[in-house]
């Protein structure tokens, strides 16, 4: 209650700033209302789905589970719709800071991720306190994270195709064709691809994110009440992840005031100071509850002294901040992986693509490891409890985090504000410096991400195991071994469906930008107004038809799976999913992200600059690069979770 309330305290503060002049405020209004059209239409189809599958859920597993899915999808759209208000109404806003400073816009536009972030942990630990005090039982939990993860897949999938559709479109024509700049209003799709990356990458991520959270919780808390009979859960083992989850909520909150930048500072290590601190602070607190008051837990009859628990969910802390900061490496223009794609388009676009892939197979390797690590250390000092409070411990500073990711889209939009309302140079200079940090926010919020979603979905499969009864699962069996493959199969089908449907979306949206410059009289040179709304229309009716596909993908095969194979051939699956899609969810966004910011490295006027043979080629390579990041990529870490929670919830019938 108490992140609800800073959330909306925060959000006061914002709504009451200077929005801008007429023509900001214009801009501002139509982003608004495009995404908010968007999740109209989303929304449609969503409550469709959440009153069909909540009538399965009554029928077959009762009421209580289907009262927490309704409750889990009521509260992922909630998180997400926030963000994404917020978010819309901070754009111009950051703008207008900008005027003053760069700290000012800053600000702005980093309060507006605070209160996203807030939002989802606050909404997170509130339904899951509230549905655990109402029934008692962890178990039932199952079916709010389903609802949580079916929801962030719909929103993930839908947002992803939507903003990459319209920046794919808006990439072909304007830039590479008509020869116009980024942002520039004379583009049709320049307001729809300034709406994606709200519905995209703030009400998506929110979503995603809020799925994590309260899945790993989720997870923890089952795990910790195995053995146990309802009445008797109230456990401190059972309560733990809520406690370090409510820390984590405070730590952020703290954390965010160091988030402070003066006119002429670097701005680009300011993000990691306030997340950094907020590491520090959560780790400090636990130290202190786990040792000092707590003392020892006893799980299943084996006890676990508060250090080995405090070493447990530390490991998940740092595994998360390896992982961060070794996509910052790799997506960094700053960094030389990003600089050597930018140089190897001086041969083309074809070489320019060749690296951008070497680059993201390689960037698998220190999360991977980062991953591996904190399982091991996890599983020594805490068992099979110790790895679900590590996938705590990664999203314990959650709110800090995920304000740093959706900070990016605001200052995307701000800078695209500041161009189409051709405001002057130093304030577009400076509103497109906070669109660089963005950038390199937006990735390292990604591999976070991903990584959370390995971490948890991890947990989630022990929590399977135990919810079966399966001691083991031997892989040498037929069943299981079909299970296996056809869980490393599901990522890279998914995927295939979800890259086709921005292909498709884009091929729309091309079609559209190149009639209008055709057909409009005098839009070319700035003397008619392009027709916006059309570009929406077309960006918001792909989203909703191509997303229900993979949607459906991935809840129906593993209950499929379950049903015809048994449960230990789903448990072949779960650990087949988990294993390929947290490798490509990796190599996809990474290799986006480097795309992106070796476009951007050139931009800044390095290798000849924008206009360039050079530059040309990295804006294909780019444009491959925007479904990889923020489509397929983000859209995998939900599928490994959402395989995962659907498992768990039908592990009953499968039975």
């Amino acid at each position: 209650m108490i992140a609800l309330l800073y959330a909306w305290i925060l959000s006061r503060k914002i709504l009451g700033e200077d929005a801008g002049d007429e023509k900001m405020r214009e801009l501002s209004r139509r982003i608004k209302e495009g995404a908010l059209t968007f999740l109209k239409s989303e929304y449609k189809i969503l409550i469709i789905f959440i009153l069909i599958v909540s009538v399965v859920v009554s029928f077959g597993l009762g009421v209580e589970s289907a009262a927490t899915f309704v409750v889990g999808a009521l509260f992922s759209a909630l998180a997400g719709n926030i963000g994404m208000r917020i978010a819309t109404s901070s754009n111009s806003r950051t703008t207008q800071a900008c005027k003053k400073n760069i700290g000012s816009g800053l600000t702005i536009a980093f309060s507006s991720g605070l209160t996203m972030g807030l939002s989802v942990v606050g909404l997170g630990v509130l339904g899951l306190t509230i549905l655990y005090k109402i029934f008692g039982d962890p178990v039932v939990l199952y079916g709010f994270g389903f609802g949580a993860s079916s929801i962030a897949l719909f929103a993930r999938v839908g947002g992803g195709i939507y903003t990459k559709g319209a920046d794919v479109g808006a990439d072909l024509v304007g830039k590479l064709e008509a020869g116009i700049p980024e942002d520039d209003p004379r583009n049709p799709a320049v307001i729809a691809d300034n709406v994606g990356d709200n519905v995209g990458d703030v009400a998506g991520m929110g979503a995603d994110l809020f799925e994590s959270y309260v899945d790993s919780i989720i997870a923890a808390m089952a795990i910790a009440a195995t053995g146990l009979v309802v009445g008797q859960m109230n456990t401190i083992a059972v309560i733990l992840p809520l406690i370090i989850a409510s820390i984590g909520i405070f730590s952020s909150i703290l954390g965010s005031f160091f988030v402070r930048v003066k006119d002429s500072e670097n701005i680009h290590g300011i993000m990691d100071r306030g997340i950094i601190a907020a590491s520090v602070i959560v780790a400090v607190a636990m130290y202190l509850l786990l040792t000092q008051y707590i003392g020892e837990v006893e799980v299943a009859g084996v006890k676990y002294s508060g250090l080995d628990l405090f070493i447990s969910i530390i490991s998940g802390l740092a595994a998360g901040l390896v992982i961060g900061f070794a996509t910052e490496y790799y997506t960094s223009d700053s960094h030389k992986p990003a600089q050597e794609i930018a140089k190897s388009s001086e041969q083309g676009a074809a070489i320019n693509i060749i690296t951008g892939l070497s680059t993201g197979m390689k960037s698998t390797i220190i999360p991977v490891l980062a991953v591996c690590a904190a399982i091991v250390v996890a599983y020594k000092f805490g068992g099979i409890y110790g790895i679900g409070l590590a996938a705590v411990g990664m999203l314990s500073t959650l709110g800090i985090t995920l304000a740093s990711d959706s900070y990016g889209p605001v200052a995307d939009n701000a800078a695209g504000i500041a161009e189409m309302a051709h405001l002057e140079g130093e304030v577009r200079k400076r509103a497109e410096a906070l669109d660089a940090v963005g950038n390199t926010t937006a990735a390292i919020g990604k591999g976070f991400a991903i990584g959370s979603a390995a971490l948890t979905a991890l947990a989630l499969f022990t929590a399977y195991v135990q919810a079966t009864g399966l001691s083991a699962i031997n892989v040498v069996q037929a069943p299981v071994m079909v299970g296996v493959f056809i869980g490393g199969l599901l990522p890279f089908v998914f995927s295939s469906y979800t890259m086709s449907a921005v292909g498709n979306a884009a091929g729309d949206m091309v079609e559209e930008v190149r009639r209008q410059f055709k057909e409009i009289a005098g839009l070319m040179e700035g003397k008619a107004e392009a027709d916006y709304k059309k570009c929406i229309d077309i960006s918001t009716k792909a989203a909703i038809r191509e997303m229900i596909l993979p949607a459906l993908l991935a809840v129906f095969t593993p209950i499929v799976v379950g049903l015809l194979l048994g449960a230990e051939a789903l448990g072949g699956l779960l650990a087949g999913s988990i294993v390929t899609g947290f490798l490509l969810a990796v190599m996809m966004a990474n290799a986006g992200g480097a795309w992106d910011n070796a476009k951007k490295y050139i931009e800044a006027g390095n290798l000849g600059g924008k206009g360039s043979k050079t530059h040309v080629a990295a804006v294909v390579g780019d444009t491959v690069g925007d479904p990889f990041k923020d489509t397929s990529g983000p859209s995998l870490n939900i599928l490994i979770k959402l395989v995962s929670i659907v498992a768990l919830v039908f592990a009953p019938l499968i039975l």
